[in-house]
C-alpha cells in the first residue's frame, strides 16, 4: 500500500512539472521605425521556459520585430497568461502580430 501511495505521489509532481513547463510566455515591448518616425508597444509570445527575462529573449524579440521593419528599443516585460488580457488593448495591432 505504501508503494502505490508513493507512485502516485510521484506521477502527481511529474504532471503537476510538466503542465508548469508548457506555460505559455509573452514579453511586451516597445519598437520604432524612422523617416517619419513611428513608435509602437506590443505584445509577442515567446519561447522560454522558465518564464523571465534574458538576453535569448531580447534577441528573439529584436529580430522578430525586425522582419516587420522595426527596431526594438526595449523589451518590457516578460509574463504569463495571467498578464495577457491586461495588455491587449493597449497593444492594437501589434498584439500577437510577431
Amino acid at each position: 500500500m505504501k508503494r502505490i501511495a508513493k507512485n502516485l505521489i510521484v506521477s502527481c509532481v511529474v504532471f503537476s512539472s510538466a503542465t508548469a513547463a508548457s506555460a505559455a510566455c509573452f514579453a511586451d515591448y516597445k519598437a520604432k521605425q524612422e523617416n517619419p518616425l513611428r513608435l509602437h508597444y506590443g505584445v509577442l509570445e515567446v519561447n522560454v521556459q522558465p518564464c523571465r527575462m534574458t538576453r535569448a529573449v531580447k534577441d528573439n524579440v529584436a529580430k522578430r520585430v525586425a522582419a516587420g521593419g522595426w527596431v526594438l528599443l526595449q523589451v518590457e516585460s516578460v509574463f504569463d497568461e495571467t498578464g495577457l488580457e491586461a495588455k491587449k488593448r493597449d497593444a492594437g495591432e501589434f498584439y500577437l502580430r510577431y
